[in-house]
């Protein structure tokens, strides 16, 4: 369900706030799929830093809102998905969806044939059922903790059977 959900552009100083989300997402949303460890070493504390503040300001950075707060947001460069975290509160409301579909709509307006990421077990599900495989699974050494992850993938430029 999507009540009340504006799906918009971040805004100038909206960093800290997705770092929240981000974090919330990490610790209290994939703790179901990752072990404590692993979510521990992914996200040690929010992203507040000005790297982090640079990394969405020099992305297409698709925040979704509900009542004047933030509670989801996307990350595309060009046609690759970088970041996608919903606040745990609000996952199962179709907020990542709705997400998705700006992103996906962007990426085909600007003539990307293609679309990539790599998604962690919990985002691989929202990108499958929107058509996207798994390339393959993938391990990344984070903190010194292995974690898990799929480099996944959706053609653009077939038609949607195809794809498939």
């Amino acid at each position: 369900m999507t009540v009340d959900l504006t799906i918009r552009d971040m805004l100038p100083g909206e960093a800290d706030a997705l770092g929240e989300i981000y974090h919330d997402a990490v610790r209290n949303g994939a703790i179901a799929l990752y072990s404590a460890e692993q979510v521990a070493a992914w996200s040690p504390a929010p992203p507040t830093d000005a790297g982090w503040a640079t990394r969405l300001a020099d992305a297409d950075t698709i925040v979704a809102e509900r009542d004047g707060a933030p509670v989801g947001f996307m990350t595309r460069r060009g046609g690759y998905i970088d970041l996608a975290f919903v606040a745990a509160a609000a996952m199962g409301q179709g907020v990542g969806d709705a997400l998705y579909l700006v992103a996906e709509t962007r990426a085909r307006a600007d003539g990307h044939g293609c679309m990539t990421t790599e998604a962690s077990a919990l985002a691989r599900r929202l990108f499958e059922r929107h058509g996207w495989r798994v390339k393959e699974r993938e391990e990344i050494l984070r903190y010194e903790v292995m974690i898990h992850r799929y480099r996944m993938e959706k053609r653009l430029d077939l038609p949607a059977e195809a794809s498939l």
